[in-house]
């Protein structure tokens, strides 16, 4: 093992031991080198007369560029677009993510938490924590809805085990009793990496503060029972919370509370900020420890230098000029509400005493999404014939649930969006009834 991994082993395992446990194979061979990039940082502090280090080609001391390109990119300098950026990210844009976050969630302590390290956006950000923290045959908890995505990331990729539990009690509230069962099941193991996807893909519901209690209670019953936790918070849609739901990340009310659990927050400006294509995220550790964040950093630099290198400098740019913006919270607020019109209108459309035997659906109140619960029809079955029939397009979780994305259907649409789907599942139940009365018919 590389003598630079070896250090930060010994310093993440001096200052907490139950962190270097929960690191992965490798996780612990996980270093940043000292190479052409640690080189290239000190000329470009030192080097006052010529910098002959880093690989990209400059021009009258401008990064080399097409005219023809830069003339579409009027507004930012070539030093903002053409470079490598760092691969932890842009410095600037890293700091002022960090106080974003301060100011978004007041639990947040500032000393305890790292500074964000820049993604190439959220798929990226997990598929590092995966990368740190996950071994073959290490239990991964998470609800019973999940993005399917993490199907690839934490079990086809590190060889985990998905293992859920009910996102829902009988009352539509977060299952308590039932994460606390799962959970507490890997006491032999040792070893858990729990995610938490609020507003949570696919049914759009953030829990309420008395859930959060529930949750924060189980997670530090299980670490008092000998049970280290990688606790990622998947925030993808942070923010986005339009009723009675927590207002916040649960990452600051899980900084420090715990030697044995560590908080990683994943996000990013691609959903909050309407810039899916940009690829811009960001993952944060908590830790009381300044010792584990350095080291943690540095394991999370090194698997980026061996990946992807580092983001979208251009990327990187558009969204600190976008953070830095005096118009930045108007517009927000802006986009905010007409999400939460479209909830609030889709709540009002799916209660409708008409459609109740067609459906229920699951509690939403952030997000993009809402999810119904079809009480008829097999969802893959209606999906395929609303795509055939009306050309809509949902998607069909399992058999009875199925997600709708209001977040990309505009308000006035809404209604006849829903009127269709019901129609697709009248089809179906009257296509149904007459093949049943055909059946018998012949039989007599």
């Amino acid at each position: 093992m590389n003598e630079l991994a070896i250090h930060l082993n010994d310093m993440i395992n001096k200052y907490n031991p139950h962190v270097f446990e929960l690191l992965s194979d490798l996780g612990k061979k996980l270093y940043y080198p000292k190479g052409i990039l640690s080189q290239s940082a000190e000329a470009a502090k030192k080097a006052t007369r010529f910098n002959a280090t880093i690989g990209i080609a400059t021009e009258k001391k401008v990064p080399m560029h097409y005219e023809h390109i830069q003339e579409t990119l009027s507004e930012y300098a070539p030093e903002d677009v053409y470079p490598y950026a760092p691969p932890s990210g842009k410095l600037t844009l890293r700091n002022v993510w960090k106080q974003k976050l301060l100011r978004d969630n007041p639990s947040i302590q500032e000393n305890w938490m790292g500074l964000p390290i820049t993604t190439n956006a959220l798929t990226h950000g997990l598929s590092l924590a995966a990368d740190l923290f996950v071994d073959e045959n290490d239990t991964i908890i998470l609800p019973d809805k999940y993005w399917g995505n993490y199907q690839t990331i934490f079990h086809v990729r590190r060889g985990g085990n998905l293992k859920t539990f009910k996102l829902f009690d009988d009352s539509d509230t977060f299952n308590v009793p039932s994460f606390r069962e799962c959970l507490l099941q890997q006491k032999d193991a040792g070893k858990a990496i729990v995610v938490l996807n609020f507003p949570n893909n696919p049914t759009g519901y953030t829990p309420k503060e008395s859930e959060v209690q529930g949750i924060i209670s189980v997670l530090i019953e299980a670490a008092d029972a000998g049970i280290n936790l990688a606790v990622i918070l998947d925030d993808a849609y942070f923010g986005l919370f339009f009723e009675d739901s927590v207002k916040e990340s649960l990452f600051g009310r899980l900084s420090g509370i715990h030697t044995r659990i560590l908080p990683i927050k994943v996000d990013g400006a691609t959903k909050e900020n309407y810039v899916w294509g940009l690829r811009v995220g960001f993952i944060t550790f908590a830790s009381d420890c300044p010792n584990i964040l350095e080291a943690l950093e540095h394991k999370t630099n090194g698997l980026i230098r061996g990946t992807i290198s580092s983001s979208s400098h251009l990327s990187q740019s558009v969204i600190l000029r976008s953070l830095q913006s005096s118009k930045f919270e108007e517009e927000k607020c802006k986009k905010h509400m007409i999400l939460k019109r479209r909830a609030t209108k889709v709540k009002e459309i799916i209660t409708r005493e008409k459609y109740k035997r067609a459906w229920g659906f699951y509690p939403f109140n952030s997000g993009y999404f809402m999810c119904l619960k079809l009480n008829q029809v097999d969802a893959e079955e209606l999906r395929v014939h609303l795509l055939n029939q009306y050309g809509v397009g949902t998607i069909a979780i399992n058999s009875t649930d199925l997600r709708i994305a209001f977040s990309c259907v505009e308000e006035e649409d809404l209604e006849e969006l829903f009127e269709l789907i019901y129609l697709g599942i009248n089809d179906i139940v009257s296509n149904r009834v007459s093949n049943d009365d055909s059946f018998y018919k012949n039989l007599t």
